[in-house]
């Protein structure tokens, strides 16, 4: 029972930290939108500080210009609402856990099954989009600066996450048939 008791800790604490994740980016999705919105729609004299800019400042730079802000605040709200959905997938799973005492149920090896193919799925499709953002942007913009947009598509995380939702769906295997066999004998 040991190993339960730290199977469960370990839960309460993948569910606190899938929770702060999405939340984190949720508030990066919206201040993405809240910057983009601003560098788009509030006059340039608004917000300023001893006479500078925002504007100013993206103007004098040599590394950024206003379209680079966009783009990257474009692929940054893809990037974002990609880890959103994939912390609110493992929070779901963790929540649910917990809530079920046991990791070794058919329903729980279900959901962690789901999250080792979403673990490799979305990444790789949220890299995919911002790309495509990406290209988009780069054409209808100028001066859009060079990006090499590269997401940490977790496929080792993703497989790790899938075996041990067999290794899951088998101690549920193994508890139901013990199950059985006690009502036999009864």
């Amino acid at each position: 029972m040991k190993t339960l008791q730290t199977i469960q800790k370990l839960s309460k604490i993948g569910k606190v930290i899938s929770t702060i994740v999405f939340i984190a980016s949720i508030i990066g999705v919206v201040g993405c939108i809240a910057g983009i919105i601003a560098l788009a729609c509030i006059p340039e004299e608004t917000f300023s500080l001893g006479g500078v800019t925002i504007h100013g400042i993206v103007e004098k730079s040599d590394d950024i210009s206003i379209g680079t802000c966009y783009t990257m605040m474009t692929i940054a709200i893809i990037m974002c609402a990609g880890e959103a959905v994939l912390a609110k997938i493992a929070e779901l799973y963790f929540r649910d856990e917990l809530a079920d005492g046991t990791p070794f149920t058919f329903d729980g090896a279900h959901k962690l099954m789901r999250l080792g193919i979403c673990d490799i799925c979305i990444p790789l499709g949220t890299t995919i989009a911002a790309n495509i953002a990406y290209e988009i942007m780069k054409y209808s913009l100028q001066d859009v600066a060079e990006m090499n947009i590269d997401s940490a598509v977790s496929v080792g995380m993703g497989i790790m996450f899938i075996l041990i939702s067999l290794l899951c769906k088998y101690g549920a295997e193994l508890t139901q048939s013990k199950d059985t066999e006690k009502k036999t004998i009864s």
